[in-house]
């Protein structure tokens, strides 16, 4: 089935139509919640379009910064570093060594942390290589979440066209903006981080976006 796609029958579609409140039950009795972020409902289809994105690059020779992150590690990069919060500060100025240092610049689920994600913005663009690829995601419609222990705030969301005017102000050439989400799923997030189960719907509702994200370019 195709992400985004509702065709589904059987005992999913069943399961589907019942009462929210029974569809709760039943996952809290029999399913544990969300392990990591790739897990988790309002992400999976942000998820698959980042690395069908990633999946048509070459790699191989390819150098590749993930903030505060390493999600995509495991790919066949010629080099992959991790930079993360307080070692690295993104929004302050970027040092000599990692400036224009990098092939491909990965900022996913961190500009909603920053206070200035202006700065933020235009440090991703210093850190890519010129001609470079940078992908951001963000959320919108989803809880405030913070872990004041590790210094982790909660400031910002950011609409698709918000995203998009963030990004080009600090000089990046934006290829495309992305967006998902719906009214299911924004409930379904009120109370716990929702893991991915094949009765969620995967339907989108553009004015009801829970992730953004988007495909940028270092000129």
């Amino acid at each position: 089935m195709a992400a985004g796609s509702d065709d589904v029958g059987g005992p999913v579609g069943a399961l589907r139509r019942l009462p929210r409140r029974a569809v709760d039950a039943v996952e809290s009795r029999f399913f544990p919640e969300a392990e990591g972020a790739a897990d988790h409902w309002q992400r999976k289809v942000m998820y698959e379009s980042v690395n069908a994105h990633l999946d048509a690059l070459d790699v191989v020779g390819l150098t590749c910064v993930e903030i505060a992150g390493a999600n995509h590690a495991g790919r066949s990069w010629k080099e992959f570093r991790n930079l993360d919060y307080p070692a690295f500060d993104l929004c302050a100025p970027v040092l000599e060594e990692n400036r224009g240092a990098y092939d491909v610049v990965i900022c996913e689920q961190v500009l909603e942390h920053v206070e200035a994600p202006w700065a933020a913005a235009a440090n991703l663009r210093e850190l890519c290589a010129p001609g470079g690829e940078v992908i951001v995601s963000t959320p919108f419609m989803i809880r405030v979440h913070e872990l004041p222990y590790f210094g982790l705030r909660d400031y910002w969301r950011f609409t698709p066209r918000g995203l998009r005017t963030l990004l080009e102000a600090g000089g990046l050439e934006v290829e495309s903006v992305e967006s998902w989400g719906n009214r299911e799923c924004v409930v379904g997030n009120m109370r716990v981080w929702s893991a991915y189960r094949p009765w969620h719907s995967l339907r989108n509702e553009p004015d009801i976006p829970l992730q953004v994200w988007a495909f940028a370019r270092r000129p």
